[in-house]
């Protein structure tokens, strides 16, 4: 999109410019010591952009600069997406937040749900809840993922192939099954954990509406919404950024191909969890429509009150992450912060630590993505590269910052 860029003075929009050029300051000091290959920042307040700010290489092997147009793995900002997609689905009267997943997806009639024992004798008794719809969108299934190293469940998922990606040859309905099989972490409603719930999310969302997961994305959200460079696989691969990890000796960004596949294969599994590739400009237009109550410039995908209740805590009692949820990374939020269907939710800004407004909606993907809405500012902020994992440095927190430090009015 050659005119994704700054299209109001900030000052209207009550931001001071010289305090959002910290935002650019603080980035490059990540690519000038090679800590980050490159990377893209978007401000937007009241739908105007506010700020774009770039800097580094989309390919440092390449010499290739970052560009608006640079096309990013957002692994979990699918999540939001998916989940939009099955509010999209209820709203039609095709399914209800408390419906058994088991109505349509059989294979999850009758979980175990794991009580002792190791990995390769694990002890288990029968679900006393089923799995509903709210459980995927609010990981609270019992669901886990195998790279959380953190329970012998975790350890089985592995076992079975689920670490950072799927088994070669299976689909979304396969992957499903074997899901089904594996005992839960915990009873369904009565803990958070972040967990493939929402890939089985995004297969409840195929056999509802009888469309496959990206087909489903391209005709009732992408296409009407005019993200042009959202997809299952990149739209223009020369404009795909390369992937990065942390090298533990140098501590300098060092590129990792076996990741960078993803996005220029045809995917066995279409992961609602994970598997999309956007743009800044594209992901940008999903968030002001969010912000919009579910609508961007006469389309409409979801009623004001249902984004309402997408951006609502729903943790029981209103408790916060750290109350209700298992370990996760140090950098993701808990303090402070609920969960709602498919977002983190600020609750209380002073115990997380942050200038963010309570209300903010927000998630990030793997590779050091992340976005937010913050409708009591009329906010929204983008955040693109390709570090895995998010967890390598604070850039989350960093971000929010500097750009609340410079909305003055």
């Amino acid at each position: 999109m050659a005119d994704f860029e700054v299209d109001v003075d900030p000052a209207e929009a009550g931001f001071d410019a010289a305090r959002l050029s910290r935002i650019d300051a603080h980035c490059d000091r990540y690519v000038e010591d090679g800590r980050l290959p490159g990377w893209l920042a978007v401000v937007s307040r009241h739908g105007r952009i506010v700020h774009v700010g770039r800097g580094g290489c989309r390919d440092v092997e390449g010499s290739l600069p970052v560009e608006t147009d640079t096309l990013w793995r957002i692994f979990s900002m699918t999540k939001p997406i998916t989940s939009v997609a099955a509010m999209m689905l209820a709203e039609e009267g095709l399914l209800e937040l408390d419906d058994p997943i088991s109505r349509w997806l059989p294979e999850f009639a009758s979980p175990r749900v794991y009580v002792k024992g190791s990995a390769l004798a694990p002890s288990t008794e029968p679900a006393t809840e089923p799995i509903r719809v709210w459980h995927l969108l609010t990981h609270t299934a019992g669901l886990t993922y195998g790279f959380h190293h953190g329970h012998p469940v975790d350890a089985i998922y592995r076992a079975a192939g689920f670490e950072w990606g799927t088994p070669p040859g299976l689909d979304l309905a396969s992957c499903c099954e074997r899901w089904a099989s594996l005992p839960l972490l915990f009873q369904p409603g009565t803990e958070w954990n972040y967990s493939i719930a929402t890939d089985v999310l995004g297969r409840l969302v195929e056999v509802v509406s009888g469309l496959p997961l990206d087909e489903f994305f391209a005709t009732r959200i992408f296409t009407p919404l005019g993200m042009t460079d959202t997809g299952f696989l990149a739209s223009s691969p020369a404009r795909l950024a390369a992937m990065y990890v942390r090298d533990p000796a140098s501590g300098r960004a060092v590129r990792n191909d076996a990741f960078g596949r993803l996005g220029t294969v045809t995917p066995d599994c279409l992961s609602g969890g994970g598997g999309l590739v956007s743009s800044a400009p594209d992901y940008w237009r999903f968030t002001e429509m969010l912000l919009r109550g579910g609508e961007l410039d006469g389309v409409r995908l979801l009623s004001p009150r249902t984004v309402t209740l997408m951006a609502s805590n729903h943790l029981p009692g209103h408790v916060d992450l750290e109350q209700f949820g298992r370990p996760l990374f140090a950098e993701m939020p808990f303090d402070g912060h609920g969960f709602g269907l498919g977002f983190s939710v600020l609750e209380d800004p002073v115990k997380a630590r942050t200038l963010s407004s309570a209300g903010e909606f927000a998630w990030g993907g793997a590779a050091s993505t992340a976005f937010w809405v913050d409708p009591d500012e009329d906010l929204t902020v983008g955040f693109y590269t390709q570090l895995l994992p998010s967890s390598t440095y604070r850039l989350r927190p960093q971000l929010r910052q500097l750009v609340y430090q410079a909305l003055v009015a």
